[in-house]
């Protein structure tokens, strides 16, 4: 039986790997071996962070409001508590951003709420 040197589908694969590793610091981005390790793990954290990424944002939009939501005299919980009964759709991101952006219509929200 002949033999396969995979020539050009070697270095194709090779090549691929450095490719995603360039910009890494000293041989992790150019030596194949420690680069191919790199970049499976690199991708390993893009995959989970993606998933955490989520998470952070609602934890600091939930932070946000809370603080902002307290300034105003009510809790977090009864805030929301209150937009549900009161049948108001505002989603976290939004409360959030009004806190920062417009307090004085999340005032209007949070005394909305209470009545």
């Amino acid at each position: 039986m002949s033999r396969v040197k995979r020539g050009n589908v070697a270095r194709k694969r090779r090549n691929k790997i450095l490719r995603l590793a360039k910009g890494f610091q000293g041989s992790n981005g150019s030596l194949f071996r420690t680069a191919n390790q790199r970049v499976m793990k690199a991708l390993c954290n893009a995959y989970r962070d993606r998933k955490r990424r989520k998470r952070d944002f609602r934890r600091l939009w939930i932070a946000r409001i809370n603080a902002a939501s307290r300034i105003n005299g009510v809790s977090y919980s009864k805030l929301i508590g209150g937009l549900k009964k009161s049948d108001i759709k505002l989603n976290r991101k939004m409360l959030s951003h009004l806190a920062i952006v417009d307090p004085q219509n999340f005032k209007e929200v949070v005394t909305s709420v209470k009545n």
